[in-house]
């Protein structure tokens, strides 16, 4: 919208060095401390058994961090393609989807650089403008697939293919932390460099592979709003709708049917916390490397099928749940009957950006009642400025422990890739 700007970290020191002008990290949406979606599963920035309750993609806490016995992307199943095997491994997963009509789907990413300045109809539109912005400025590092047919059985041999995108760390942007957890968690960047995934050669081959604009194709994910927009930006090799509405129906025409397990978790008794948080309490057990997109959709795909069984009865109401994306405030239609309004977006939301596990973290706190629009702090529970209707900004940076500021009656948090990690940071 006409008076919205984008406020971006520079990619280096010397980068920095040419740009004074631009404001002091503390105004963004990202702090030094910003970790990866920590799911025990996901994410190029999947997170380790944090200290407490952490998030999906960068810092799961409380989970089961690390494999004493860590087994190759290969010994678990888990196929790892590069631009060397694209198109044989293409050839695989067209036969595959004729039987198995489940997709479990992950992706790594390289965390968030920017947040969205201006003015805001609402605290939902603003979460698809931050998410908007940083999908439209980064690069996906890997895309994990797991294929399940519906019992949740998958296929012999191999059930999980691992795209490794081309990345280059001396040109494309990146946030640091989320770097350094996804080389640690054992991204090869170096590889990812030299024979990464063209963006272009894998979009084609997906939309001929029988897994997208398919009715009949049911796609699994945890807290996606940022898989998908990276899918939909390879996909049409734009960038993402300026409106919330128009990104929604775009998911319609690409991916029919979708089913986010976080947002599934509304209706689940005591399921709580980031993917490898809920995989432990359902005492589903993870295969592959921790931190990486294979491992992570394979999770995923578990997960729906242990919640389905033991909270849904083996039958999800489409209607209700499908289409869709915890911690954005739309669907799309589903059987005539638009479900719109997630109920984790109010009027007044606070979007946790923090990293999991008492990590540090920066909340925006949304008060679309207010005139004044403010930036972020940073800190560990993070606290943030108030977003309202005039372009007037303050720029606040606080360091507090555990300090939330609600200057309003009714808060909810919108947790970016579960309780703070960053998927991708994924």
């Amino acid at each position: 919208r006409e008076g919205r700007r984008v406020e971006r970290i520079p990619r280096t020191a010397a980068a920095a060095a040419k740009a004074p002008q631009l404001a002091p990290v503390s105004k963004f949406f990202y702090s030094p401390s910003l970790r990866l979606r920590d799911w025990g599963m996901p994410s190029a920035v999947s997170g380790g058994g944090g200290g407490g309750g952490g998030g999906n993609h960068a810092g799961s806490g409380g989970g089961n961090g690390n494999n004493m016995n860590p087994q190759t992307n290969e010994e678990c199943g888990i196929r790892d393609v590069w631009r060397h095997n694209l198109d044989e491994e293409f050839r695989t997963i067209r036969h595959i989807v004729q039987k198995y009509h489940y997709v479990a789907m992950d992706t790594e990413f390289p965390g968030v650089v920017a947040r969205p300045v201006g003015e805001f109809r609402s605290s939902a539109d603003y979460q698809y403008q931050f998410l908007r912005c940083n999908v439209d400025l980064l690069r996906i590092i890997q895309l994990g697939l797991t294929f399940m047919d519906e019992e949740g059985h998958t296929p012999p041999g191999f059930s999980t293919w691992q795209f490794n995108f081309k990345f280059n760390l001396n040109e494309d942007m990146y946030a640091q932390d989320s770097i350094d957890l996804l080389q640690n968690s054992g991204i090869q960047f170096k590889k990812h460099e030299e024979d990464g995934i063209d963006p272009l050669d894998f979009a084609e081959l997906l939309m001929t592979s029988g897994i997208v604009l398919m009715d009949n194709i049911k796609w699994l994910s945890f807290h996606s709003g940022y898989d998908f927009g990276y899918l939909l930006k390879l996909l049409t090799d734009q960038n993402l709708p300026a409106e919330e509405s128009d990104f929604f129906e775009l998911l319609r025409i690409y991916f029919p049917t979708i089913y986010d397990v976080k947002y599934l978790m509304k209706s689940c008794k005591n399921l709580k916390g980031g993917l490898q948080e809920v995989a432990d309490q359902l005492e589903l057990r993870r295969v592959g490397p921790q931190h990486q997109a294979g491992s992570d959709s394979l999770l995923t795909g578990m997960a729906f099928f242990k919640m389905r069984e033991m909270f849904f009865e083996d039958n999800i109401d489409n209607a209700k749940y499908c289409g869709h994306l915890y911690g954005l405030g739309t669907s799309f239609i589903v059987n005539g009957s638009n479900n719109t309004g997630s109920s984790n977006t109010n009027s007044n939301s606070n979007a946790n950006m923090g990293g999991g596990g008492g990590g540090a973290g920066s909340n925006a706190n949304t008060n679309t009642g207010s005139g004044t629009t403010g930036t972020s702090g940073t800190g560990t529970g993070g606290n943030g400025g108030n977003t309202g209707g005039s372009s007037t900004t303050n720029s606040n940076a606080n360091n507090n422990n555990n300090n939330n500021n609600n200057n309003t009656n009714s808060s909810s948090a919108n947790n970016y890739h579960d309780n703070g990690e960053t998927n991708a940071t994924s």
